[in-house]
C-alpha cells in the first residue's frame, strides 16, 4: 500500500480525468482525396425535390437559408441554385465531424444531427432546383470590377493563380462533382469561407484545392469577389 494514499488517489483521478477529455476530442479532420469525394458522391441517393422543399420547413433550414433559398441575413450562405453534390457533402461534413471551422458550423452540427443520406439528398435537389437569386453587394467602380472579372476569368499567372471560372463556371454557377456555385451568394458568406481557407480552419477540400487559392488572396480581392458573384444571378 502507498505511504501516500492522498496522494496517490489524487494522481489516479487526473490521469483518469485527462484520459476522458482526450477521448471527448473528436479526431481532427482529414483533407479528402478527390478519389475520396468521388466515393462519397458516387453514394449519394437520388434527391426528391418536393420532399426537400417539405424538409426545408420541417427541419427548419429555411429559418437560415429562406424557404426559397436565400438566406434573409449576411449571417448564412444562399443556397438558391447551389449545386446538389456540393450541398450533399457539405451536410455530410457536419455530420461526420469534418466541418466545424466556425460557431455556424457548430450550429450546422446539431441541426444535421438526426438527418438521414437521404434527406440530405432531397433537400440538397431541392435548393438546387431554385433560381440563383442576385443578393445585396457593395457596388464595385469600374476600375475594380475589372480587375476582379479579370481574376475571376484569367486567374493570375504570376502567382500561380487560377481562374475561378475554371472550377466554378463562367457565370459563377459551379462545376463538376462537390464544386459549388457563387452566383447570389451572401457576401458575408462568401467572405467567411474565403477566411476559413486562408487561415486553415475549414479542411474539407480536396487536396487543399480552396485552401491553397484563398491563401494567396489579399482580403481587398476576397471582398471585391464576394461583390463580383453576390451581383449574378436573376435580379
Amino acid at each position: 500500500m502507498s505511504r501516500f494514499p492522498l496522494l496517490s488517489g489524487l494522481i489516479l483521478a487526473l490521469s483518469l480525468a485527462q484520459s476522458a477529455v482526450a477521448s471527448s476530442v473528436p479526431p481532427a479532420p482529414r483533407t479528402p482525396s478527390v478519389a475520396d469525394v468521388r466515393g462519397t458522391l458516387a453514394a449519394m441517393p437520388r434527391g426528391d425535390v418536393q420532399r426537400g422543399k417539405q424538409l426545408n420547413q420541417s427541419l427548419m433550414c429555411a429559418s437560415c437559408h429562406g424557404e426559397a433559398g436565400v438566406a434573409p441575413t449576411q449571417n448564412w450562405a444562399s443556397l438558391a441554385g447551389q449545386r446538389a453534390a456540393y450541398t450533399y457533402k457539405s451536410l455530410l461534413d457536419y455530420q461526420t465531424g469534418g466541418r466545424h471551422e466556425n460557431p455556424r458550423a457548430t450550429l450546422m452540427q446539431v441541426a444535421v444531427k438526426g438527418m438521414s443520406r437521404q434527406d440530405m439528398a432531397d433537400v440538397a435537389a431541392y435548393y438546387a432546383s431554385l433560381p440563383a437569386m442576385a443578393t445585396a453587394a457593395p457596388k464595385l467602380d469600374a476600375a475594380a470590377h475589372a480587375r476582379t472579372d479579370r481574376l475571376a476569368r484569367r486567374g493570375d499567372p504570376a502567382r500561380l493563380l487560377t481562374p475561378c471560372a475554371s472550377c466554378h463556371g463562367a457565370a459563377g454557377q459551379g462545376g463538376v462533382n462537390e464544386t459549388p456555385a457563387l452566383a447570389g451568394q451572401s457576401v458575408g458568406s462568401f467572405v467567411r469561407t474565403m477566411q476559413d481557407y486562408r487561415e486553415g480552419r475549414r479542411v474539407t477540400d480536396a487536396n487543399r484545392g480552396m485552401r491553397q487559392f484563398a491563401e494567396r488572396l489579399t482580403m481587398e480581392e476576397i471582398r471585391a469577389l464576394a461583390a463580383y458573384y453576390a451581383g449574378m444571378g436573376k435580379k
